[in-house]
């Protein structure tokens, strides 16, 4: 059985009284400061009334600004995800989308919402800030979506692993910018293995290793969660070409990995199978390997609404994972936050 981490402590960063938060990025800048993004201001799981907000902490998580609007459209802003290119731009990330509308609560929001609204607003977005996020400029659109968004590479490249469309079908597709976020191409894709064929692929997130090989893991679908193990699969030519995917021994979704100041590679997911939680997973080789065997548990939760979690490393070397889930039964899942030694 898995074993808990070094936990130096875990809080709640954001909590909104009879609201639903989910889904969550964390990024550091340069100067230290920690930047955290999520869709607040929920009333649940799939509503109309997602909007993308921004914490901050200038003290390594022990405490967090308000929070900040950064995106709220007539419809759903969903998974943010946020870094800091080398520019010092801040690059946000989310899609909009009107799932709510098959739900009866909110048919006649969704009756009142005419074809330009949706055509406008539905679809997969990021937002520039050149100014560490006093103002933000336009959305632009991208093919791309994935909880927790692009990262940047060592040539100077901004990449985005999601999940997109190519020819009118749906595709995980790797896109980039060479021009600090302003304009994106796709330039590859990753096929779908046959075993997973009827479940798909989905929800990526990327890291570049050590050695330049890109690693992406994936959350796959599917009815049985026991089943649900994440999948990887590798890119030696900066994301033009990728192997077929596979499955790790890793169980839970969906990933985000951070290459750590040692060169290892470090991802967080979230396990919805009892014991409930936020989970750690190490590759000492490049991703070649994950020690399933070394699996933590970041944080226990008391029920299977949590997860999305994301981890940045600070200067001594410890870990901050943010995640979403229900800090005190009865009420509605939080932003919450474990900081916790290797």
């Amino acid at each position: 059985m898995a074993q808990p981490v070094d936990a130096l402590w875990t809080r709640v960063i954001c909590k909104q009284p009879g609201r639903y938060i989910g889904w969550p990025t964390i990024a550091r800048s340069k100067t230290g400061e920690l930047l955290a993004v999520f869709s607040g201001d929920r009333a649940e799981h799939i509503c109309p009334w997602g909007k993308t907000h921004l914490v901050r902490s200038s003290d390594d998580g022990e405490t967090w600004t308000p929070t900040e609007i950064i995106r709220d459209s007539p419809l759903d802003d969903r998974d943010a995800g946020i870094i800091e290119t080398a520019r010092g731009t801040l690059l946000v990330s989310w899609f909009t989308a009107a799932s709510f509308e098959s739900n009866a609560d909110y048919r006649d929001y969704a009756a009142a919402l005419t074809t330009e609204t949706r055509d406008r607003f539905i679809g997969n977005w990021v937002l520039r800030s050149a100014d560490g996020g006093r103002s933000w400029g336009q959305p632009i659109r991208v093919n791309a979506s994935a909880p927790h968004g692009p990262v940047q590479l060592r040539d100077g490249r901004i990449l985005y692993l999601g999940v997109g469309v190519i020819n009118g079908e749906r595709a995980i597709v790797a896109e980039e910018s060479a021009d600090d976020g302003r304009s994106w191409n796709v330039i590859g894709t990753v096929s779908h293995p046959p075993e997973t064929a009827h479940r798909g692929l989905g929800e990526p997130h990327l890291v570049e290793t050590a050695s330049g090989k890109l690693i992406g893991l994936f959350r796959v679908g599917g009815e049985d969660l026991s089943e649900r193990f994440l999948y990887q699969a590798d890119s030696d030519d900066g994301g033009r070409t990728w192997t077929p995917a596979r499955v790790t021994p890793m169980l839970g979704f969906p990933p985000h990995l951070t290459r750590l100041q040692d060169d290892c590679l470090l991802v967080v997911f979230g396990r919805r199978l009892a014991p409930f939680g936020q989970r750690m997973c190490l590759s000492s080789d490049d991703g070649a390997t994950w020690d399933g065997a070394g699996e933590r548990i970041v944080q226990a939760a008391p029920n299977n609404d949590l997860g999305y979690p994301a981890a940045v490393q600070l200067s001594d070397g410890s870990i901050i994972t943010v995640y979403y889930q229900v800090d005190e039964v009865g009420e509605k899942t939080c932003l919450m936050g474990t900081r916790w030694r290797l």
